[in-house]
């Protein structure tokens, strides 16, 4: 199976697409920094956790589409036609799902991390500031709950219909355009830029209140119990 991590990476990450996402996203995180994190968010500093938040809040959209145009690389027409030669081999097909899933996820977490050094990048730069220990939490907090369930919800909609996969990247869009309760502000980044405001304190520690770690925990609980389910189909 490490053959066919390590090629299902190079196809993944070697290709015009990863190239042309990478490029939107520094450009948009760029954008997002000198706009949105650079002034404070919640008269906290630019390199507060709020702050932080506000930007990895409004990246999560693209990261979103960027791990769902991953996985339409393993439910194409293309590939359904070639799993049944898959399935002819001695490869176990769950482990074989699982590979593919771990690949998506390593092509993920390479898109988050650009995005993570540009800030890094900018924060030295324009501050000295290089205090990432207290960023840490919120980054984990924010990131690995949906994009984990980005994958796991993804890979089910794809065994069922290849295009339901394009719909569902519209998913985090849509949620931006709706007034989200205080346990969902994460998604969109509102959660940052108003609760610290509810804080008695000036620039706060990062914090949750409970709603929002259970809505977390119950996204990141959903995603991994989707991935981990056997496969509809062999191959897929």
């Amino acid at each position: 199976m490490t053959k066919i991590f390590s090629c299902e990476c190079r196809r993944l990450l070697c290709n015009k697409f990863f190239i042309g996402l990478l490029a939107v996203l520094l450009f948009y995180a760029g954008q997002v920094f000198y706009l949105a994190v650079l002034p404070g968010v919640a008269h906290t500093a630019p390199f507060s956790p709020w702050s932080f938040g506000v930007y990895l809040g409004r990246l999560l959209p693209l990261l979103w589409v960027g791990a769902l145009f991953f996985l339409t690389f393993f439910t194409s027409a293309r590939e359904r036609r070639a799993a049944v030669l898959t399935a002819a081999t001695p490869a176990d097909p769950r482990r074989y799902a699982l590979t593919r899933c771990a690949a998506a996820l390593v092509g993920t977490a390479l898109l988050c991390l650009a995005a993570l050094a540009l800030a890094a990048v900018c924060y030295a730069r324009l501050f000295g500031w290089y205090g990432w220990d207290t960023l840490v939490l919120p980054t984990l907090v924010t990131l690995a709950p949906p994009l984990v369930f980005a994958l796991g919800s993804g890979w089910r909609l794809g065994e069922v219909r290849p295009w339901l996969l394009y719909v569902w990247m519209a998913f985090p869009f849509v949620l931006s355009a709706l007034p989200l309760p205080q346990a969902l502000g994460l998604w969109d980044g509102s959660f940052f830029a108003g609760y610290p405001l509810t804080l008695d304190a000036l620039d706060p520690a990062f914090s949750m209140p409970a709603s929002a770690w259970l809505a977390q925990g119950l996204t990141l609980a959903l995603g991994l119990l989707l991935l981990a389910l056997p496969s509809r189909k062999q191959g897929v």
